[in-house]
């Protein structure tokens, strides 16, 4: 939860964003976008979503072989984009990525990890068993104080 990603330049229009970790959540979108958008399944090949040291949630990093599972978010307005960039930790790079939607290629935006991963992969099933319900209270709180602190959105 970023206190310097303003300054990162967001994408224009209604770019699609992959997601990987904790917003491939429904709750978690409603908590911190008001909403729960259409999520279609997609993977990005040369990725895989790691285990973050002291992190419940995970980092998209660069990967041998494999591809990471997600799924592409569209539709997203400005303010969403940038509660989203708000969001998320400085440590990740807002960068583009090929994804792969069904047989179909195409380009989307991404929270790309930059610092120290583990060796092992980051588990959506047991975030969601042993984390999610907190993590929802946690993004609801955040939520707050962002629309305090900003006076919007």
């Amino acid at each position: 939860m970023s206190e310097g990603s303003w300054a990162r330049r967001l994408p224009s229009g209604d770019a699609p964003l992959f997601v990987y970790g904790t917003l491939r959540f429904p709750e978690v979108l409603t908590e911190l976008i008001g909403c729960t958008m259409e999520l279609r399944p997609a993977t990005v090949p040369g990725r895989r979503v790691a285990a973050l040291p002291g992190k419940i949630y995970p980092g998209l990093v660069h990967a041998e072989s494999g591809a990471a599972q997600g799924f592409l978010l569209t539709g997203l307005t400005r303010t969403q984009w940038w509660v989203l960039d708000e969001f998320e930790d400085d440590e990740y790079d807002l960068s583009p990525v090929c994804v792969h939607v069904g047989k179909r290629v195409s380009y989307a935006w991404t929270y790309a990890w930059t610092e120290a991963v583990e060796s092992g992969d980051w588990s959506a099933r047991d975030f969601a068993a042993d984390h999610l319900a907190d993590y929802v209270r946690q993004c609801a709180a955040w939520r707050r104080e962002l629309v305090l602190l900003s006076g919007t959105v």
